[in-house]
């Protein structure tokens, strides 16, 4: 009998059922029984706190909560487009054609990320519109964008590329906002895949934190999550309160990310500790419900992918670093199994942290776990490519680095990373999936690393003085020739495994 039959069993005899209510949306329907906790889409430009659904408990009269489905624009990435421009026609950028990097049929831009900051959203969407049209036809958003094909165990194989919002963000004063837009500017400088394989951004952030600063410099770090309190004000657009909700901002990030090929995806904490629910203290027994929703959620939103920190610990608990309990094994594999069977998507990909090649991370569901095989040597990727070949469902990959990279890398161990990742392999089906940051293509200016900006958004701005976005964005990434060059390296990687 499965992990699964046991936990669901256990459940039926012995938990109860927390119960939650909350507001309803503008696009919300009433359902006997249902309700659901869909980020509101305002129209009233009069509103101020911008497309958060505020989820306040019943305590008169319980009633379960569940996901019914995304209630903002079918369209949202032609909705942002208009607002942004006034007009439906999209042009061709002539910009992304004189700095198109080419791999065979695939193409993406070559540029620095203070070129790429820079860029308006009208021109970003132009830029992925250009990228992806046929030869002989105009740009243009399609009606429907739905998520790149690439089988439904792409996650096996998948390389992940995480990315904090608040490196992209606009920087206004104290006051944090347009992650989401300015991650969006540097979709066109990704590859989109790599040969069969699909590239994956995770964003470090999606759910605000549990301090009191959402949307500041003075907010916490990303290891803490609040859940069922709207999407983060790190992420959304001032410019947009009253014309596009937080909700529809997501999903039109989420169409630009898969009209240029990727998947996409987001990170969440699994520690108690970590974790609020509308700013309650977090417990497993009665809050489990509330982190499959947030994960249904995150899914109807658009994402593909979850990569869930701490996951290693679920099995093995030495040098856990987080706070509080973690599920257990039944119940990490009901919530995976819920997840999968809410939103009808058997594509998932379910990331573990540091998980290895231990069957039990399978048989709970997960798909890749990150840091297993040393990257430093391709010899030892390509053995644990075959050791785990059996598996099509799951493995443990390498990683280029992760959450907790000081920048100590030089670029030659890190290019020499990401060519074990890409090919450590004897047969290319059975490519491991891996891990990296997004300064393992655009790299980090010296005086910050990715761990620190995790923690705590001042860490990007030194002594505070860069809080204009061009002075911030100059500030966070290295502009120096020898990243530029790096960065052209990085590509040949990507282009030789894609014309392979």
């Amino acid at each position: 009998m499965t992990l699964l039959f046991y936990y669901a069993l256990n459940k039926i005899i012995n938990m109860k059922v927390t119960a939650l209510n909350f507001n309803k949306g503008y696009y919300q329907k009433q359902y006997t029984n249902k309700v659901s906790n869909k980020t509101e889409t305002y129209t009233s430009p009069n509103i101020h706190n911008f497309g958060d659904s505020h989820l306040l408990i019943n305590k008169k009269k319980p009633v379960k909560f569940s996901f019914t489905g995304y209630y903002g624009d079918p369209q949202p990435l032609k909705k942002l487009f208009w607002i942004s421009t006034n007009r439906n026609d999209v042009y061709e950028d002539n910009w992304t054609n004189e700095h198109i990097y080419r791999a065979g049929m695939t193409k993406w831009v070559n540029a620095s990320p203070t070129q790429l900051l820079t860029r308006t959203p009208e021109q970003v969407i132009q830029s992925i519109c250009t990228l992806t049209k046929p030869d002989s036809q105009y740009p243009g958003i399609p009606s429907y964008i739905p998520s790149p094909n690439y089988g439904d165990k792409w996650g096996r194989h998948a390389n992940y590329i995480e990315i904090n919002p608040r490196l992209a963000a606009k920087y206004d004063g104290d006051r944090i906002s347009e992650g989401l837009l300015g991650v969006m500017k540097l979709l066109p400088a990704i590859p989109p895949h790599c040969g069969k394989g699909a590239n994956c951004i995770i964003l470090s952030q999606l759910y605000p934190t549990i301090s009191s600063g959402d949307g500041s410099l003075y907010d916490g770090s990303l290891y803490c999550t609040n859940l069922h309190s709207g999407i983060s004000n790190n992420l959304t657009s001032h410019g947009l309160f009253g014309k596009m909700g937080a909700d529809e901002q997501v999903k039109a990030f989420n169409d630009l990310a898969h009209m240029h090929g990727l998947k996409t995806g987001i990170r969440l904490p699994l520690s108690a500790g970590q974790l609020k629910v509308q700013g309650n203290n977090f417990n497993w027994f009665d809050h489990e419900k509330a982190y499959i929703d947030a994960c249904i959620w995150a899914v109807d939103l658009g994402f593909d992918a979850i990569y869930f920190d701490s996951a290693k610990h679920i099995i093995d608990y030495n040098g856990y670093m987080g706070q509080g309990a973690l599920p257990n094994e039944q119940q990490m594999a009901y919530i995976l199994h819920k997840v999968r069977t809410e939103t009808g998507r058997n594509d998932l990909s379910f990331i573990g942290e540091k998980c290895n090649n231990d069957y039990r991370y399978k048989e709970m569901g997960f798909t890749a776990g990150t840091d297993w095989g040393k990257a430093d040597n391709i010899s030892s990727v390509k053995y644990e490519s075959e050791r785990q070949a059996y598996n099509r469902e799951y493995a443990g990959g390498p990683e280029v680095s992760n959450d907790n990279d000081y920048g100590e890398l030089r670029f030659e161990e890190r290019l020499n990373r990401i060519n074990s990742c890409l090919w450590g392999f004897n047969h290319r089906y059975n490519k491991l999936p891996t891990f990296m940051q997004i300064n393992d293509i655009f790299p980090l200016s010296p005086y910050i690393n990715t761990h620190e900006i995790m923690m705590n958004p001042k860490k990007m701005s030194g002594s505070n003085a860069w809080t204009d976005c061009e002075r911030h964005w100059a500030g966070v990434f290295n502009t120096s020739p020898e990243a530029r060059e790096y960065t052209n390296n990085v590509y040949h990687i990507f282009e030789n495994a894609i014309n392979h």
